[in-house]
């Protein structure tokens, strides 16, 4: 078997970006950049007022209060430029452009206007209040790098250069099958043999969390013939194909077999981890790639955050850093471990007056999927760990983005 962060290895170095389109801005929200993007001029172009006032001359209100005579008006979007000699004084709106002869702005809060007459009470700052030519950003300066998000910032940025549409990377189209005779759907009537069928809606709704758009999601039995056929059909119509159950080497578990008879080559089967130890990863021509998870609930889980979301993220152009993420929190209790493999414990987020900790979430086994819906994520134990004390930082891995 073979650590998890070589099993990743391997899952990255067959993993390519999807190609890359072209869509207007307002429908990339969640894609990620295929191109840079750069600004197009000086950010702001010129001098700008920050908030509400009057354009003035420092030295012309050294001594307050003062008076000044009101000489023109420019608001945001104005190409006015009306001239602020001494002891004038110009009304400016929020964003618009400082006019010439003006050095300082002075806060509508602390003046008075009567009669074309502004009364400026306190005394600020020459410089004070305005946003100054190109000191957010200079023309060709690089504002967004290739494999970007576009969440509601960036999509502001790229508006704020021109970019009306922008070259992104489509995320790949998935198919979920989940494999056992005893599984039955959620609606379904179970008797003492059976158990309904958690795996599917679970992995479906990590899929959409990330924004997969096309998922396809079916159930089968542990026979052969049929697990082929569907795993060629589904290699034919997704990018990453995601199966659950019959991962071990009992005589039902024959996904291997399936994988392998539909053509695939199979690149890892077993990770040094628990829970998730059967975990298989194969992949197809065409840049597809085929992950087998554990059956038992959390195990599944655990597979698809460590491996197949990191690989559906890399195969939708995010950064190779920013696919498998993880934080460095400290512990709120003492921890102890076997030893021997990578655990992956589960954990949830608490927020104390020193910031945000992490809390152990006792498990059962890696069938208690009633743990992990308490959780936020996993704590990672390294194998060489027996015991880790409160207050030590761990590495902790988000299933959830965390308020």
């Amino acid at each position: 078997m073979i650590t998890p962060d070589s099993a990743w290895g391997i899952v990255r170095r067959h993993t390519k970006s999807l190609p890359a389109i072209y869509l207007s801005l307002n429908k990339a929200h969640g894609l990620c950049l295929a191109e840079t993007v750069c600004a197009d001029r000086d950010m702001p172009p010129a001098d700008r007022s920050a908030m509400d006032g009057y354009a003035v001359r420092a030295s012309d209100i050294a001594h307050c209060p003062a008076t000044l005579r009101l000489v023109g008006e420019v608001a945001a979007g104005s190409s006015a430029q009306p001239r602020v000699a001494r002891d004038t004084c110009v009304r400016i709106l929020t964003g618009a452009n400082v006019p010439p002869g003006a050095d300082t702005v002075v806060m509508i809060e602390d003046t008075q206007e009567s009669g074309g007459i502004v009364t400026v009470m306190t005394s600020v700052k020459a410089g004070s209040n305005i946003l100054r030519h190109g000191e957010d950003a200079r023309r060709k300066d690089l504002l967004l790098t290739k494999g970007t998000m576009i969440n509601s910032a960036q999509a502001g940025v790229c508006a704020s250069v021109g970019k009306a549409r922008v070259r992104v990377t489509d995320k790949p189209a998935v198919t979920v099958i989940c494999v056992g005779q005893e599984l039955r759907e959620p609606g379904s009537r179970v008797r003492s043999h059976e158990i309904r069928n958690s795996n599917g809606p679970a992995l479906c709704a990590a899929l959409q969390e990330w924004g997969c758009g096309i998922i396809t999601y079916l159930t089968l039995p542990d026979d052969l013939r049929s697990l082929t056929s569907e795993i060629r059909r589904a290699l034919k119509r997704c990018d990453v194909l995601i199966l659950a159950g019959g991962m071990s080497v009992g005589k039902y578990d024959f996904v291997r077999a399936a994988i392998e008879s539909a053509g695939a080559a199979v690149r890892f089967h077993g990770v040094a981890m628990k829970p998730g130890k059967p975990t298989l990863y194969a992949t197809a021509s065409g840049n597809k790639h085929i992950f087998g998870l554990p059956g038992n609930p959390l195990s599944a889980l655990t597979a698809f955050h460590e491996f197949a979301l990191p690989c559906i993220r890399r195969m939708s152009g995010l950064a190779i850093k920013d696919c498998r993420p993880s934080f460095m929190l400290p512990l709120t209790s003492d921890m102890n471990s076997k030893g021997g493999r990578i655990r992956y414990v589960q954990g949830k987020i608490v927020w104390k007056k020193t910031g945000p900790q992490v809390d152990i979430v006792e498990s059962q086994s890696s069938a208690d999927l009633v743990s992990a819906g308490k959780a936020d994520g996993t704590i990672v134990v390294s194998a060489d760990a027996t015991h880790l004390s409160a207050g030590s930082f761990i590495q902790f891995r988000p299933w959830r983005r965390i308020p």
